[in-house]
């Protein structure tokens, strides 16, 4: 079995709620809106990191990040970009097993034709009344699911 946390908007501030649930995770993809590099630094010293540009991340150092990643896990394959309006393929043609998006602020996990959708919301600033989250895969073998957790943030 394994483990993949989702983190989206951070806009610059990792909550230490973020890395707490993020801890003991497999692997973490971060669907872009990073806002500063030593978010991913820290990330990444948890478990490998994949990252993408969302519209924020517009600095220098922003342009060693894709718009979009295919990351495969096993048997499960991974498309990230930050905004699913843009997504730029048939998932199921392409054997896509999972879509991650963010750039909404709005968690989300729903299946549409074999399809799992993952927005895990924003964890960085509060932005208005939506809740500061983050996510998680879980995958065993061809079986993948996912869960939104809400994070304690003032």
């Amino acid at each position: 079995m394994l483990r993949v946390g989702l983190i989206s908007d951070t806009h610059g501030l990792l909550r230490p709620e973020a890395t707490a649930f993020l801890a003991g995770s497999d692997h973490i993809v971060h669907a872009g809106d990073v806002g500063d590099p030593s978010i991913l630094d820290t990330l990444a010293a948890i478990a490998p990191v994949t990252a993408i540009r969302g519209n924020v991340d517009t600095d220098v150092w922003a342009g060693r990040l894709r718009e979009t990643e295919l990351v495969r896990f096993g048997e499960i394959a991974v498309y990230v970009l930050h905004d699913v309006k843009a997504l730029d393929l048939d998932p199921r043609a392409e054997g896509v097993r999972v879509i991650v998006s963010g750039h909404s602020h709005k968690p989300l996990v729903v299946e549409r034709a074999g399809v799992l959708y993952v927005n895990p919301g924003s964890a960085g600033p509060r932005r208005f009344r939506l809740p500061v989250c983050a996510a998680e895969l879980i995958i065993d073998g061809r079986a993948v699911s996912a869960r939104i957790e809400e994070l304690t943030a003032g």
